[in-house]
């Protein structure tokens, strides 16, 4: 993967962000900062956002620069899962992801099934447990804190083995999960929660949808932790190890400041959110080298076909 190939596939994830053209101000400036942290010697991240929000580059443009069929799927599967990042892709989304289809040459053989996958596991209800989710916590009274802390180890766990496997499509798993994680912790609290509440609430502590993945695939992208391997396209448990910092540490970090909200009866502000879930995501990105085995060995067990079933329940 050269640079300018490099290049092609971030700025058609970054154009996947802002497909639907509905972001909020907040999603807006997650991207931003985002694409101003990314580094990389021969691209500038930045400068391709503002290219990519003022309309200077096209998905024709972008896709010209893909060579090799390997790379052009690769791209189609990460806006997927950009388009994907909020719920099933909206009708705007969907003539994104045509235009880029006809644009890279893919075939229907090539992109439905993942394309239909992801939209399933997108839109996973918050409300069900899936087969492979760590056991409910007991909504009693009191709140077994200790169930709660075990629970959401036990997603972090999860999403950080998820970011392991080589399929593009186990990424779209990790925002869902992250949504029930909530969901229960607010159950066990006494809210029933809906997923308009769920989103808003990740808003509001700065973990944006699209702008999760932007930052997991550029990152990824930039890094050299996707590339060929073994004549394909994936994650290999070794090189990537140190990616999982990044959905344990959110995962980690959500549920315990998830925790900290409803226990309080969602008084607190905004701004005392947005400072207990930059602390949090610190420890937790500490403590991901502490469980990285456990991560490990759930990423080598783990069935991505249970996570798609999963969705379609």
């Amino acid at each position: 993967m050269n640079t300018e190939e490099r290049k092609a596939i971030l700025a058609i994830s970054l154009m996947a962000a802002f497909a639907d053209g509905s972001k909020d101000d907040r999603e807006r400036a997650e991207i931003r900062r985002i694409a101003e942290t990314l580094a990389d010697p021969q691209i500038n991240p930045a400068a391709l956002y503002q290219d990519v929000l003022l309309g200077r580059t096209s998905v024709a443009a972008a896709a010209a620069s893909i060579a090799t069929p390997q790379l052009r799927q690769l791209a189609y599967e990460m806006a997927v899962c950009v388009c994907d990042a909020d719920g099933a892709h909206t009708d705007r989304e969907k003539a994104f992801l045509d235009e880029l289809k006809a644009a890279l040459g893919l075939s229907a053989a090539a992109t439905d099934a993942f394309t239909r996958d992801a939209a399933g596991i997108a839109s996973m209800p918050i409300a069900v447990p899936a087969a492979i989710e760590p056991a409910a916590a007991a909504a009693t009274a009191p709140v077994d804190e200790a169930a709660l802390d075990k629970m959401i180890l036990n997603y972090a766990i999860l999403n950080g083995a998820l970011e392991l496997l080589p399929q593009n499509l186990a990424s779209v798993a990790i925002i869902p999960l992250q949504m029930k994680m909530v969901y229960r912790v607010g159950k066990a609290h006494g809210f029933e929660l809906d997923r308009g509440h769920i989103k808003d609430f990740l808003a509001t502590l700065g973990v944006g949808m699209a702008s999760q993945y932007v930052e997991q695939f550029g990152r990824k992208l930039l890094g050299g932790l996707l590339g060929q391997i073994a004549g394909g396209l994936g994650r290999g448990l070794g090189g990537a190890a140190a990616g999982t910092a990044f959905s344990f540490g959110t995962t980690y970090a959500l549920g315990h400041v998830a925790k900290r909200y409803y226990a309080g009866g969602r008084s607190l502000s905004g701004d005392t959110l947005r400072a207990a879930f930059a602390s949090m995501l610190e420890q937790g990105k500490g403590l991901q080298s502490r469980y990285l085995p456990e991560i490990q060995g759930k990423a080598r067990t783990l069935d991505l076909n249970q996570v798609i079933q999963a969705a379609r329940q």
